[in-house]
C-alpha cells in the first residue's frame, strides 16, 4: 500500500518537461513512475545489489556468509551504496533538465527534488528490508516489480477513464471498452474488430497475448532435471531430488539486459539533446520527441531498442536481426555469468551439498560434481536464451506491460506460489 501511494504522489517543485522519456519502456519493470516520488523506482536497490554481487564474485570483497558479522556488514554496505546511488541518480536527473532547466528551478528547488527522490528511495529500501527480515514472503524488490506490473495490466483492462480519439467517448480499459462497444454500437462485428485491434488505447488482443504469455511461462517453469541425492549422515532418510530448472537464474538475465539498455537509452538521449550536431553523439543515437514517450530514430541505440510494432520489424529486417541477436545474446551471456558472480555455479552448489552431507544417490561422491557441471551452466545459458525469446515474442504480440514486464511478473508470482506451498509442507512436484 505504501509503495502504491508513493507511486502517485507528484514531486514538489518540478516544471513541465517537453522532452521525451527514454525510460518509458523500462519504467513498468523498474517500478518507476515519471514525475512522482517513485521516479527512481527500485533502480538504486537493484544496481547496488548487482554491483556488490559482482565485487564479491570477482574477489574484490571477501564475505564469509557463514559468519553473522560478515553478513551484517555486507548488508549494511549494500544499503548505504544504494542510498548513495539514489542520491547520485536523482542529482543527475535534475542536472540533465528532466524537471526543467536547473537555472530556472533554482538551487533550493533543485535540492528539494533531490531530497524527495533520495527519501523515497530510502523508504523503498526500508520496506525491502522489512520483508527480508521475515515480516512477509520473498523480497521487496520482487514484490514491487510484480505489484507495478499487475497494476498496469489491471488498469489497462478495467480502466473506467473515458477518452475521445475521434470515435466518440470510449473506455480506456480493454474489457470495459469491449462490453460498452457491443452494447452501444449498431454494427457489433465492426465494433468488436475495432476493440480487438485499436492502436491508440489498450486493445483486447493485447490482453489475450498477455494471458497467453502468462500460461507459456508457467508451463516452461515446470521444465527441470531432477538429480537423485542421498544423505550420508542419515542413510535411511529419503531426500527429495535436487532440481535444476530451465529458468535456473530466474528473471535475472532480462533484468540485467533491461538495466543495461535503459542506461544506454538514457545516456544517448541526454547527449543528443545537449550536442545534437556532434557526429559521434548521432552515431550513438539520434532521437525524435514527437511521440509521447519518444523513440530513437537512428544510431547504435536505435538498433538495440525494440520496434514499436511487428510492421516495423518487417520494414527494417536489419533492425530486427540486430535487436534479436542483442537480446538473445545478452540474456544468455548474463545468465551464464550470473551463476559465477552470485555463488550459484556448479562448484559452489556442490560445496554446499557436500557440507550438508549430501551425495549422488547410488554413485560416488565425485559423480554429483560432474553432473552439476554438466547441467547447471547449460540450464543457465539455455534459460536465459528462452527468457530473451519470450520477451521478444511478447513485445511483438504487444502484450500489456511489455514482454519483459510480463515475464518478470509471472516468474515472481510463481516463486511466491512455490514459497507458500513449501511453507504448507506440500509436495510441490
Amino acid at each position: 500500500m505504501i509503495f502504491l501511494i508513493l507511486q502517485h504522489i507528484p514531486l514538489f517543485g518540478i516544471m513541465a518537461s517537453e522532452s521525451a522519456d527514454p525510460l518509458y519502456w523500462s519504467r513498468v519493470i523498474m517500478a518507476s513512475n515519471r514525475g512522482t516520488l517513485m521516479e527512481l523506482g527500485i533502480t538504486p536497490i537493484i544496481t547496488s545489489g548487482m554491483i556488490m554481487q559482482l565485487f564479491v564474485g570477482l574477489g574484490l570483497i571477501k564475505v564469509n556468509r557463514a559468519v553473522k558479522e560478515d553478513r551484517a556488514l555486507y548488508s549494511g554496505a549494500q544499503k548505504l551504496f544504494g542510498i548513495l546511488l539514489g542520491g547520485a541518480q536523482a542529482t543527475l536527473y535534475v542536472l540533465s533538465g528532466m524537471y526543467g532547466e536547473p537555472s530556472k528551478l533554482g538551487f533550493g528547488i533543485s535540492l528539494l527534488i533531490v531530497v524527495q527522490l533520495t527519501w523515497a528511495g530510502l523508504v523503498i529500501l526500508l520496506l525491502d528490508e522489512l520483508l527480508q527480515k521475515g515480516y512477509g514472503i520473498g523480497s521487496g524488490i520482487s514484490l514491487f516489480i510484480a505489484t507495478n506490473i499487475c497494476e498496469t495490466v489491471i488498469w489497462q483492462s478495467f480502466s473506467p477513464r473515458t477518452v475521445n480519439v475521434g470515435r466518440g467517448p470510449e473506455f480506456e480499459g480493454a474489457i470495459l471498452a469491449l462490453f460498452h462497444s457491443l452494447m452501444t454500437r449498431r454494427d457489433r462485428l465492426r465494433a468488436l474488430k475495432y476493440i480487438f485491434y485499436r492502436t491508440q488505447l489498450p486493445n483486447f488482443m493485447s490482453l489475450i497475448s498477455t494471458v497467453a504469455i502468462f500460461f507459456v511461462v508457467v508451463y516452461l517453469q515446470g521444465f527441470r532435471i531432477d538429480v537423485p541425492i542421498k544423505s550420508l549422515r542419515n542413510p535411511g532418510y529419503q531426500l527429495a531430488p535436487f532440481s535444476i530448472k530451465l529458468f535456473y537464474t530466474s528473471n535475472i538475465p532480462i533484468m540485467l539486459q533491461t538495466a543495461l539498455l535503459s542506461q544506454c537509452l538514457m545516456l544517448s538521449q541526454l547527449l543528443y539533446y545537449k550536442f545534437p550536431s556532434n557526429m559521434f553523439v548521432r552515431l550513438f543515437g539520434s532521437w525524435s520527441s514527437g511521440q509521447q514517450h519518444g523513440s530513437p530514430t537512428g544510431g547504435f541505440v536505435y538498433y538495440l531498442s525494440h520496434p514499436d510494432s511487428f510492421s516495423s520489424f518487417v520494414s527494417d529486417p536489419f533492425h530486427m536481426l540486430v535487436y534479436v541477436s542483442f537480446t538473445l545474446g545478452t540474456c544468455a551471456l548474463f545468465s551464464r555469468l550470473w551463476i559465477d558472480v552470485s555463488g550459484s555455479g556448479p562448484k559452489e552448489v556442490f560445496k554446499q551439498l557436500r557440507d550438508q552431507g549430501i551425495a549422488y544417490a547410488g554413485r560416488r561422491d565425485k559423480s554429483l560434481k560432474s553432473v552439476l557441471e554438466r547441467y547447471i551452466p547449460t540450464a543457465a545459458a539455455l534459460g536465459g536464451l528462452f527468457i530473451g525469446l519470450l520477451s521478444i515474442a511478447a513485445d511483438l504480440m504487444n502484450a500489456i506491460g511489455s514482454g519483459t514486464g510480463i515475464l518478470l511478473a509471472v516468474t515472481i508470482i510463481y516463486q511466491y506460489y512455490e514459497a507458500v506451498v513449501q511453507e504448507k509442507d506440500v509436495d510441490f512436484s
